[in-house]
């Protein structure tokens, strides 16, 4: 479960902030004190932390630039009663990834929770692999037992499409479509001929021909 740290100093807010993450489904602890706010942040067990400026012992920009100068990329979300410019441009220099002036809705917050998780988490989903072939659909680089191979457009779409749905029997009427956006027309082969393509550039134990019915990745 996702984790977050509230470092607050103001117990009323803190429970606030505490129940409607909760109720949202994420994990939380509080600290009401920096010293051990930038102990538990980099502890490696927090996600996010939610960092009021006017904490005892260290003040919040302390807790955030040491956190940083210490090597830590923890998304980090400023709550603070200071409003002014001065005060909002030190805390995002300092490396704050958002700032929110109280008071504030929670509704607000939590939109400023999702996006900045979303931001810092991995992205699995931009990545396809099946067996030893590898797609990443960001960089559009295909790579076959670790070494890069050159695929044209068509051909990696093509092959995103089998890495898509692996055991699955692919007509060349869907591959049409979905590949070229194009209605199925009887006399034409291009699906075979780019599957041919593909083959000769990933392996051609990988797409099996299903007769009649079209291909199938393994």
């Amino acid at each position: 479960m996702t984790r977050i740290l509230i470092a607050e100093d103001e117990p009323q807010i803190a429970a606030f902030v505490r129940r409607g993450l909760e109720s949202a489904g994420y994990e939380s602890v509080i600290v009401e004190e920096g010293d051990k706010a930038l102990e538990v942040a980099l502890s490696g067990e927090i996600d996010l932390v939610l960092l009021d400026i006017g904490l005892p012992v260290m003040d919040g920009f302390e807790v955030l630039r040491a956190l940083r100068a210490a090597g830590s990329t923890t998304p980090v979300i400023m709550l603070t009663a200071r409003t002014s410019t001065r005060d909002t441009v030190e805390g995002l220099e300092s490396g704050a990834n958002d700032y929110i002036p109280k008071p504030f809705a929670f509704d607000e917050l939590l939109a400023r929770v999702r996006s900045r998780l979303r931001e810092s988490s991995p992205r699995p989903g931009f990545i396809l692999t099946q067996d030893d072939v590898e797609l990443d659909l960001l960089t559009r680089r295909a790579t076959v037992g670790g070494k890069e191979v050159e695929l044209s457009a068509r051909e990696f779409t093509l092959a995103e499409q089998f890495l898509r749905h692996p055991g699955e029997v692919l007509s060349r009427e869907w591959l049409l479509r979905e590949v070229w956006g194009l209605n199925f027309d009887p006399g034409s082969n291009v699906v075979d001929v780019y599957v041919r393509y593909l083959r000769s550039k990933i392996g051609h134990g990988h797409i099996v021909t299903v007769r009649g019915a079209g291909y199938r990745w393994g």
